[in-house]
């Protein structure tokens, strides 16, 4: 082939295309142009906002993680803050209760020492109140022990009276402490007399300890006693004052083949739950005159009338 048929161009890998000053320019230019266009005439408005709709899946979810790590922190603060607030209104409410529940016993012991000090003023005995420290633990007997003995002048045989009637009578003495034996206890005895009808008659503690009840023994099978009957001391015994409460007729059997009735009472006084009380001086020690003093001698008279 001849030499002048060669092209002496360069093939088109190697051609050079515009130099990067004039492809610098003219992008420059073209930004520029955009960028005027664009606040000028808002060109690219309706662009922005396809992108905008098409990329906001994609935004939504890429998001997603950070927006679940952000509530499941606030989910458990707020629940930790909820169960805080929860045990504190549970603690002010366990102590508005104990406060409720202490402003009832306080309202219901100042009722009972108000009928105490009722009862009391009615009484001409000499008393003295005490408080009942515990029951004794026997299971076969009903006592309690009470804060005055000795030291207080308690007397063995005291009647023993809470804010609704007779409860019992101190057995035993102590210095400080003094015990007393219920009026429903099974070797307790107590003159009464029916209210109603004025007939007397002999209340004793029910054999079965654990009852809490007493019984009406010895009354006839057609004795006038009732359901309701109010029994009160009878002051025969020349322990218990006369008229104080002692109980009522709960039950009258009156059966065929027996003499007597059977007749169940149910005490006045809170025997299972008193707490002040007032002691009494039996009637007999009450009423015992006093010691007479000894007076000194008259003096002699000297000498005769003359």
């Amino acid at each position: 082939m001849p030499l002048g048929t060669l092209d002496g161009t360069p093939p088109p890998f190697f051609r050079q295309g515009p130099s990067a000053r004039s492809k610098l320019i003219f992008f420059s230019a073209l930004a520029l142009f955009l960028m005027v266009a664009d606040t000028r005439l808002k060109l690219t408005d309706p662009l922005r906002l396809a992108l905008a709709t098409t990329l906001q899946p994609v935004q939504w979810l890429a998001m997603r993680p950070i927006m679940l790590a952000q509530g499941g922190g606030a989910y458990l603060q707020d629940l930790h803050a909820a169960q805080s607030e929860r045990a504190t209104a549970r603690k002010r409410l366990a102590e508005q209760s104990q406060s409720a529940i202490q402003g009832e016993q306080l309202k219901l012991e100042n009722a009972r020492l108000r009928k105490l000090l009722s009862l009391r003023e009615r009484q001409n005995t000499p008393s003295q109140a005490a408080q009942v420290v515990y029951d004794v633990p026997d299971p076969y007997s009903r006592k309690v022990v009470i804060d005055a003995g000795m030291v207080d002048q308690v007397q063995a045989g005291s009647p023993v009276l809470d804010e609704l009637g007779v409860l019992g009578q101190v057995t035993r003495v102590y210095p400080l402490v003094s015990e007393v034996t219920l009026i429903t206890d099974r070797d307790q005895a107590i003159p009464i007399l029916n209210t109603r009808t004025g007939a007397r008659g002999v209340a004793f503690g029910d054999p079965q300890v654990r009852t809490g009840a007493m019984e009406l023994r010895f009354m006839a099978a057609n004795a006038d006693v009732q359901v309701g009957d109010l029994l009160s001391t009878s002051g025969v015994d020349g322990v218990y004052p006369p008229g104080l409460p002692v109980a009522r007729v709960d039950k009258v059997d009156r059966r065929v083949d027996s003499a007597f009735a059977r007749i169940t009472c149910l005490p006045v006084a809170l025997v299972a739950g008193a707490l002040h009380v007032v002691v009494l001086q039996p009637v007999v020690a009450a009423q015992a005159p006093p010691a007479p003093i000894d007076s000194p001698p008259a003096p002699s008279k000297k000498g005769g009338r003359k």
